[in-house]
This record gives C-alpha cells, sequence and structure tokens, in this order.
C-alpha cells in the first residue's frame, strides 16, 4: 500500500538538484567506457554491478557529487562512475565507498554477505588508479557572494516546501475519511 508523501520529505533531492544543476557533465568515448569496463572486469552485454556483482541497472558516482547540499567538487564523467544495482546505489549514498563496503549498512555488500568483496575493492581500486579523479575547488572559484545568493534561493524554496507542507496537513485532514468506500450495513432478514 502506498505510504504518503510529504513536500518537505523531498528537501534533500532540492538541496542534491541545487548542487547537480551547477556540476560539469563529462560524456564518455567509448574508448573510456570500455577501458572502465575492463578494469572492473565486466562488460556491457553482462554488466555487472562494481558492488555487489548483480545485474546493474545504473552507473553510480563513486565520489559523491554532493554532501550536505553542497557540491563536493567531484563531477559526473566516466572518471568518476562505475557500473551499479539500485540497491547498491540508494545504500551507498554519499558514503566512502570502501567504508560502505565493508560496511553494516542495510544493502551494503557486507551486510548482503556477499562473497567477494575484497576481490570488486581491488578493482574498483585499480578504478580509482586509472582514473586519477581529482575535485574541483568549487568553494575557491566562485565567490562567496554568488554562493550566499544561490542558497538563499534554495532556502528560500525550501521554506516555501515547509509552508505548503503545513497547508497539505491541513487540507489532508479536511478530507480525511472522504473517498472510502461505504461500510456495509446489518443484513436484512
Amino acid at each position: 500500500m502506498p505510504s504518503g508523501t510529504t513536500i518537505t520529505g523531498r528537501a534533500s533531492s532540492i538541496r542534491n538538484v541545487f548542487a547537480a544543476a551547477i556540476l560539469t557533465v563529462v560524456p564518455p568515448t567509448a574508448d573510456e567506457i570500455r577501458q572502465v569496463l575492463t578494469i572492473l572486469e565486466t562488460n556491457a552485454a553482462k554488466l555487472e554491478c562494481s558492488y555487489c556483482g548483480l545485474l546493474a541497472t545504473e552507473w553510480d558516482h563513486l565520489r559523491p557529487l554532493v554532501n550536505n547540499g553542497r557540491p563536493t567538487g567531484y563531477t559526473s564523467t566516466i572518471r568518476n562512475l562505475v557500473p551499479s544495482c539500485g540497491k547498491c546505489n540508494q545504500s551507498k549514498g554519499k558514503s566512502d565507498w570502501k567504508i560502505w563496503m565493508r560496511g553494516n549498512a542495510k544493502l551494503s555488500p557486507k551486510s548482503r554477505r556477499i562473497e567477494d568483496i575484497e576481490l570488486r575493492i581491488s578493482r574498483l581500486e585499480r578504478y580509482e588508479i586509472w582514473a586519477n579523479c581529482e575535485r574541483i575547488q568549487v568553494q575557491q572559484l566562485v565567490s562567496p557572494e554568488l554562493w550566499d545568493r544561490y542558497y538563499k534561493l534554495q532556502e528560500q524554496i525550501l521554506a516555501k516546501m515547509r509552508e505548503a507542507q503545513t497547508l497539505a496537513l491541513e487540507i489532508a485532514n479536511v478530507l480525511k475519511g472522504h473517498g472510502r468506500p461505504p461500510q456495509p450495513s446489518g443484513t436484512d432478514d
């Protein structure tokens, strides 16, 4: 059954979008993709999750683009992306990938008892050496005044979301009980 949604429950999504909107996206070349797949010992025909070995359904940023609603300086490039399954991508979030893989987070490779974790870590370490992914010093490149203006707008949007959530609860209370099917009354003899 649907559990319901809150407007304020999307605050981290808004923060992430604000950070991701300003980050560089570098499309990979076919050769770069082949190199990554070779290093990670997988292939496009049967793309495996780099963390657990299940079928990969997406590409995960090995190093997070956003932390605490602010850009980390890492970019969206093949040198920061690895094939991942949805379980691993969602579970890892902004965690350090190696600590997460060996940790007890829900759906982490260790908590799911993936047997070849150390082999997978070794592959990812080789990938990191190849990738040589460097962090852009975003806080130094953009003036504090420009950052302040940008994040002030973000906070105004989040404040409006909180205001909307209060109204949504008020409206939901008015509607509570409506839209339910009628309950059967007693039986007629």
